[in-house]
């Protein structure tokens, strides 16, 4: 059997996978890169730690998926996180699980991620071209090529289409695949920031900048119909904008049609306590501190930064001494402190956000092959596709497994 030529277009998580895959069941790969370099993107997720995958079961795995997870079914069956796993250790890079089952380089080193990638494609022979593809080279609804800037056509027998989402735009994620795809007759979903941080209407977010939360948990309602949309538990940090972190930017992912006042975020400081215990806790420090001012009393419940913001927020003042507070004022404070809500105005820009939500609709797509169900031989992997997941390791899986099967599938 001849070798077939194959195009991937775009050298991010999925393109590269995509690669190594295709190139390995001895198609002639050419891997075509508008930066000066591949992996751009890859080179910053996990703030440079690269998160690669997330050490869990196939059913655990399709509940962190927030968008088209039917879809996705196949292709994390065909490539679970445990295969990602393997590809790399057996590559030479040693892996290690971290809180919540995130995977990461023992080096910590996101660059070890595209130096591996790399090696395999120069022994599979993948030859990689750093030039702008501008156009499909299409005939009679069949994908033929590709059309590079300046006009030049590159002839294929198939094209892998990994152009990525919109977010992080300096690392080439500029949507042109989105273009290219619709110029085609795909539907392209509405594009939104996803796994974003949010702005928020409270000047006291500003004034706690930089201060991290752990293990609180956050309840986030659509105040019109008084519903609990989401909740989670685990890290945030304040910004001089409003809120980010782990929960934060997964809460965002469920935040659809964003107005002022649409959504708050309600803060428990102490999920560990109901309200009785913790009323017990307040009690107790209020007697082993009961000469001192009420502001002075917080320091073995709270962080430094965070006293000021409740004592306000509690409604009690705050040079009342200890022993003077009522059982109605101490009330108040173990609301404040279960109940720190915030009101959300709107996400942050798209270029700032994790990932892009929205994309290629997936209904125009095989799931098992990643073929284009309205033009042949053009397969689709990555963020350019409408689906997502929670942060955690599971959206970069999620490039690995489109990639793997578009790269099988050709």
């Amino acid at each position: 059997m001849s070798n077939k030529k194959v195009l991937v277009v775009g050298a991010g998580a999925a393109g590269l996978m995509a690669s190594v895959i295709a190139s390995q069941n001895s198609n002639d790969v050419i891997l075509l890169e508008q930066n000066e370099t591949v992996g751009k993107k890859l080179k910053i997720t996990g703030k440079g730690r690269c998160n690669l995958t997330n050490n869990c079961s196939i059913d655990e795995f399709l509940k962190n998926i927030v968008d088209n997870r039917k879809f996705l079914y196949s292709a994390i069956s065909k490539f679970p996180p445990q295969d990602t796993i393997n590809f790399f250790e057996k590559n030479g890079l040693k892996l290690k699980t971290e809180r919540g089952n995130r995977v990461f380089p023992v080096s910590d080193k996101a660059q070890d991620v595209v130096d591996t990638f790399k090696r395999i494609l120069k022994r599979n022979n993948c030859k990689i071209i750093y030039k702008k593809v501008k156009n499909l080279f299409v005939e009679n609804s069949i994908c033929k090529g590709v059309i590079c800037k300046g006009g030049e056509v590159v002839n294929a027998d198939s094209v892998i289409l990994a152009t990525g989402g919109v977010s992080y735009p300096l690392t080439g994620s500029t949507g042109d695949g989105f273009k290219m795809a619709k110029e085609l007759g795909h539907t392209i979903n509405p594009l939104k920031p996803s796994l974003v941080p949010l702005v928020c209407k409270q000047s006291f977010c500003q004034e706690l900048q930089g201060l991290t939360l752990k293990n609180v948990s956050i309840s986030v309602f659509e105040n019109s119909k008084s519903k609990e949309v989401y909740k989670d538990f685990g890290e945030m940090i304040f910004t001089h904008f409003g809120v980010s972190g782990p929960i934060i930017l997964s809460a965002s992912c469920h935040l659809k049609d964003i107005f002022p006042g649409k959504y708050s975020i309600k803060i428990d400081l102490k999920p560990a306590l109901d309200s009785f215990e913790l009323d017990k806790r307040v009690v107790k420090d209020f007697e082993k501190y009961s000469n001192k001012n009420f502001i002075n009393s917080l320091s073995d419940l709270l962080p430094k930064k965070l006293i000021p913001v409740i004592v306000k927020l509690s409604g009690i003042n705050s040079n009342l001494k200890c022993h003077q507070i009522t059982k109605e004022m101490r009330s108040n404070l173990v609301y404040t402190l279960k109940n720190l809500t915030i009101d959300v105005l709107n996400y942050r820009p798209i270029e700032e956000a994790i990932i892009t939500s929205g994309g290629i609709c997936t209904s125009e797509i095989n799931p098992k092959t990643m073929e284009s169900k309205l033009i042949k031989n053009l397969f689709f992997a990555g963020e350019i596709i409408d689906v997502n997941a929670y942060t955690g390791g599971f959206n970069l899986q999620i490039a690995f497994s489109t990639g793997f099967v578009a790269g099988s599938s050709v």
